[in-house]
């Protein structure tokens, strides 16, 4: 199940965490993978990895948030399947600064990858999977983007639930064409905060761990594959049991 054989999957932000896992585990499945990254060099020694272990990928270094960089990269590829997994929290640490403090240049970060990048690799694909009757599309968003959270990122909430009511809509647009779309919300990451933080963190999860590259991958990879043409339109919680919408 899940085989991914002659499918191109593009996953953005794969340079590491959990767009590499995702990366890694679509190679796995069969598919050829384009590593994006802002940094060539991590998206080259991620595409490296995989094709040391015997699966097919290809670096392909781009800026998710400029869309002229995005419809260059893809023009002559065509993408059966694309995770929209880059994002960021801005300039800012996350927790540091409450949205009263803020300036419209604060907000611009955040809404530029978490959202209008969303925005730009979608639309490079859609209409090349239209015309070809099949596609997957997913986004990587968080629970922040439904329910906030009180650590001072409301612009990155408001990227990220934008981004999942960006692809709910174009889902119900091109439900009938043999395309899905749909939004994995993140729980706490194992990524998520610097050392010593992860027990503390753990703590609040009813599964008492943080997730990890691997969990999302695994659910990426039922969402890419043909077994998955009926669900689309969804936002799928993935947060070990936490309360994410």
């Amino acid at each position: 199940m899940f085989k991914l054989d002659d499918k191109t999957a593009l996953i953005t932000g794969a340079g590491q965490n959990v767009g590499a896992g995702v990366a890694r585990t679509l190679a796995s499945q069969g598919a050829r993978v384009l590593i994006n990254d802002i940094l060539a060099d991590r998206a080259a020694a991620v595409a490296g990895e995989i094709a040391a272990a015997g699966g097919l990928a290809e670096p392909l270094a781009f800026d998710v948030t400029d869309g002229d960089a995005v419809r260059e990269a893809v023009a002559d590829r065509p993408i059966d399947i694309l995770v929209n997994n880059a994002g960021n929290a801005g300039a800012e640490a996350m927790g540091i600064k409450p949205f009263a403090q803020t300036e419209p240049a604060d907000w611009a970060g955040p809404l530029a990858v978490n959202l209008d990048g969303v925005m730009n690799c979608t639309h490079a694909v859609l209409a090349g999977m239209i015309e070809r009757g099949w596609g997957r599309i997913i986004g990587i968003v968080s629970g922040a983007g439904t329910i906030g959270v009180n650590i001072g990122v409301a612009a990155y909430s408001a990227g990220k639930g934008g981004a999942a009511g960006l692809l709910r809509s174009v889902a119900l647009e091109v439900a009938h064409s043999g395309v899905t779309v749909n939004s994995v919300a993140l729980g706490l990451m194992s990524h998520t905060g610097g050392t010593g933080a992860t027990d503390h963190l753990a703590r609040a999860i009813p599964t008492r761990r943080l997730g990890t590259p691997e969990d999302v991958a695994a659910l990426c990879a039922y969402l890419a594959s043909e077994e998955a043409s009926w669900m689309t339109a969804q936002t799928i919680p993935l947060a070990g049991g936490a309360i994410t919408s």
